[in-house]
C-alpha cells in the first residue's frame, strides 16, 4: 500500500511539473514568431551600442535616454557604467549627446533602467527620476536635476526601501514622489523564480513620496512599465507575463484601483504616452525565450505595439512595427514625436523611423 501511496505522490508531482512547464512556455511566448513589419527611412544612430532600455520624450522633442543596463538573467555586452544620453528630434542630424553627471554619485556603479521627468511648475526645473542598479540585485532611486543648456544632470537625492526592492520602472508625480514597478515578488531571484513557477502573482506597484511609502496595486506576476494619462487621473502598468496593461484610476490618497486590463498579445515592457492623443506606445518582446537567450542564429526580434482609445470599452490595439532580429534585437521602448518613432533595446542599439 505505501509504495502505491509514493507511486501516486511522484505522478501527481510529475503532472504538475509538467503543467507548470507548459505555462511557463506561454508566459514566455516560447513558441512565437511575428512576420516583418517596417516603418520607412529608419536607421539605427550612433552612438547607442549596449542598450536603450527606456527613453522618454519631452514637449520639445528632446528625448532623454537610458543606456548599458546589465540585468540578471539577460545578455550584456560592455562593462562599462550605464550612460544617460539625450537627442533631439527635431535635428535632422539625429546625433544623441551624453549627459555629464555631476554631484555625489558613484559613476562607476552607475546602471540605469526605467527613467521618468518632473517638470517642476512653479520655476520649469526638470527632475529626471532613474531606476539605478550598483549591486545589480540591489535597487534604488536617483533624482537628478537636469540643466539642459549645460549637458547636464546634477545629483540630488538616492532613495532606497524596503519595499522598492526590485523596481523596474517608475513614474515621477512631485519633486521627490513617484509610483514605481517591483519586477520580482521577492528580491531573491530563486524565490522569485519560484513565484512564477506556481504562478503567484505576488509582484506590486508602490507609491513612494517623503511623507511615506505604501504597496498601491498588486497582483502581478511581474510588473514591468508604467506611466501615467496626460490628465493625471489614470496609471498605466505592463503585467508583462500576463501580456496585459492595467488600467487603476489613481484615488486622491495616491491608492490605486484597478479599472481593467487590456490584452497586448506581447511581453510588452515600457510604456510612453503621446502628450497630444492620450494613445499608449509598447517597445514589446514577441518571444521571452529568445530575448532572455540572444543566440546569434536565432536572434530576438522586437515589435512595437499601440493602444488607442484604452478607456473606451473597445481599446484599439494595433501593431506598428515588428522586426525578427535582422535590424534590430529586443526592443523594450518605443515613443513618437512628430512623425517620427523612437525605439529602443535592452542590450542593443536604438532606431529612429519615419511613421508615415
Amino acid at each position: 500500500m505505501k509504495w502505491v501511496l509514493v507511486t501516486i505522490c511522484i505522478a501527481a508531482l510529475a503532472a504538475l511539473l509538467g503543467q507548470r512547464l507548459l505555462k511557463l512556455s506561454e508566459i514566455a511566448l516560447a513558441n512565437r514568431e511575428v512576420p516583418v513589419k517596417r516603418l520607412p527611412n529608419c536607421h539605427l544612430l550612433k552612438n547607442i551600442e549596449y542598450g536603450a532600455e527606456d527613453l522618454t520624450i519631452l514637449r520639445d522633442g528632446l528625448a532623454i535616454i537610458s543606456t548599458g543596463l546589465k540585468y540578471p538573467g539577460m545578455p550584456s555586452f560592455s562593462d562599462d557604467p550605464g550612460k544617460i544620453y539625450t537627442l533631439d528630434l527635431l535635428d535632422p542630424r539625429l546625433i544623441p549627446v551624453e549627459l555629464t553627471i555631476k554631484g555625489d554619485l558613484d559613476r562607476d556603479s552607475f546602471n540605469p533602467h526605467g527613467i521618468s521627468v518632473y517638470i517642476d511648475e512653479t520655476d520649469k526645473t526638470i527632475h529626471l527620476f532613474v531606476v539605478n542598479h550598483p549591486q545589480h540585485y540591489t535597487s534604488q532611486v536617483e533624482i537628478f536635476l537636469f540643466v539642459e543648456e549645460d549637458n547636464t544632470i546634477v545629483h540630488l537625492k538616492t532613495i532606497k526601501h524596503d519595499l522598492l526592492h526590485s523596481v523596474n520602472d517608475i513614474v515621477a508625480v512631485g519633486v521627490e514622489s513617484f509610483y514605481a514597478t517591483n519586477d520580482h515578488s521577492y528580491p531573491s531571484e530563486v524565490l522569485h523564480m519560484l513565484a512564477v513557477f506556481l504562478g503567484l502573482p505576488w509582484a506590486d506597484v508602490v507609491y513612494y513620496s517623503p511623507g511615506g511609502v505604501k504597496a498601491v496595486g498588486d497582483g502581478f506576476l511581474s510588473a514591468n512599465g508604467i506611466n501615467m494619462s496626460p490628465d493625471k487621473r489614470y496609471l498605466y502598468v505592463s503585467a508583462i507575463l500576463d501580456h496585459e496593461i492595467a488600467v487603476f484610476e489613481i484615488k486622491k490618497n495616491k491608492d490605486l484601483v484597478h479599472v481593467k486590463s487590456v490584452a497586448v498579445g506581447s511581453l510588452c515592457d515600457n510604456i510612453e504616452v503621446d502628450h497630444v492623443t492620450g494613445d499608449i506606445w509598447l517597445g514589446c518582446h514577441p518571444n521571452g525565450v529568445k530575448v532572455a537567450a540572444c543566440d546569434p542564429e536565432d536572434p530576438p526580434g522586437s515589435e512595437v505595439i499601440r493602444i488607442r482609445d484604452i478607456h473606451y470599452e473597445k481599446p484599439v490595439v494595433t501593431q506598428v512595427y515588428a522586426d525578427d532580429g535582422s535590424v534590430l534585437l529586443g526592443s523594450s521602448v518605443a515613443a513618437p514625436y512628430e512623425g517620427k518613432l523612437l525605439i529602443g533595446t535592452v542590450y542593443h542599439k536604438a532606431l529612429v523611423c519615419d511613421l508615415k
